[in-house]
């Protein structure tokens, strides 16, 4: 026994991303071809940066979409895991190119290479005004969920990765001291990492199915034992199957009068209330199975 509720997603903002994609895949090229010319690991890193964001955008867009397929009787919430699943993706390839930045940028502060100043500020203000314009088209729905999220934190960093280049580009034309490059590189790694693990970790916790943050299941099952004709509360699981959409499940005895006086359904009803309006997680996807106090003796292990 369940409330009824549409489980498909409220937006996806696959605008958003696509036009987010098409500049950073732009910038891209751009910084390739920077790199190549001007010999700047600061400007390889945040060339290695936009190829993980612009994959994460290909693969947040194509998760976006995934999302809009209706459920199936073998997927019974449709495709809504997948922006959990895209996010982790990009948050594990942004993991690889920190610790490429920070080992390569070790290395180039002992033996720093020739870097053409010119060209690597040119470069860092082309990637600066694309990642901006990405910046301006994600703002609006970062919040959606956990895939918007980890898609703006990149171009963000991005952003941030773009700045570090355009200060080691007037650094170095004005002081010649090239081991700023390498410096701006592992700038650009420490942005991108503890990001990258925040992200990853939320991700996880997801798929874990670990209880939704905020929602204290103590504070749930002393709130469901004060509802009337409450007797006992057993196998209380909660999880997030997406963003925005936690479920809960529960057994709950109830007095045996309940089945006899046509009371259940009412109990029902107080139960999905209860955990709909009293936490600051509000559960609108709630299963309840009542039981009478006799059902124990024919009841498996349970779990508390």
């Amino acid at each position: 026994m369940s409330a009824g509720h549409d489980h498909a997603p409220e937006g996806t903002h696959r605008t958003k991303l696509a036009i987010a994609f098409g500049i950073t895949a732009t910038i891209l090229v751009a910084e390739v071809i920077g790199a190549w010319w001007t010999n700047s690991l600061a400007l390889l890193v945040d060339a290695g940066h936009m190829l993980t964001d612009a994959s994460g955008l290909l693969m947040a867009l194509i998760a976006a979409s995934l999302t809009l397929r209706p459920p199936t009787p073998e997927r019974t919430w449709g495709w809504r895991r997948a922006e959990v699943l895209a996010a982790g993706a990009q948050a594990a390839v942004l993991l690889g190119v920190g610790g490429y930045a920070f080992i390569e940028g070790v290395q180039r502060l002992f033996d720093p290479p020739e870097v053409t100043a010119t060209g690597l500020l040119v470069f860092g203000i082309v990637g600066l005004v694309g990642n901006l314009a990405s910046m301006l088209v994600l703002n609006p729905g970062r919040g959606a969920n956990l895939n918007m999220r980890a898609a703006f934190l990149e171009v963000g960093n991005d952003a941030l990765g773009s700045v570090a280049v355009i200060v080691s580009a007037i650094v170095i034309a004005s002081t010649g001291w090239t081991r700023i490059d390498p410096l701006a590189g592992l700038l650009i790694a420490a942005l991108i990492v503890p990001r990258a693990i925040t992200i990853l970790r939320e991700a996880g916790s997801i798929l874990l199915e670990s209880t939704p943050p905020g929602l204290d299941l103590d504070d749930v099952r002393r709130h469901l034992l004060e509802v009337p004709h409450v007797v006992g509360v057993h196998d209380l699981h909660a999880s997030t199957i997406a963003t925005g959409l936690p479920i809960l499940t529960a057994h709950v005895v109830v007095e045996d009068a309940c089945f006899t006086d046509g009371h259940a359904a009412q109990m029902l009803a107080d139960l999905q209330a209860c955990v709909a309006h009293h936490f600051d997680v509000s559960v609108e996807h709630s299963t309840f199975q009542l039981e009478p106090t006799t059902h124990n003796d024919s009841e498996h292990a349970t779990h508390d």
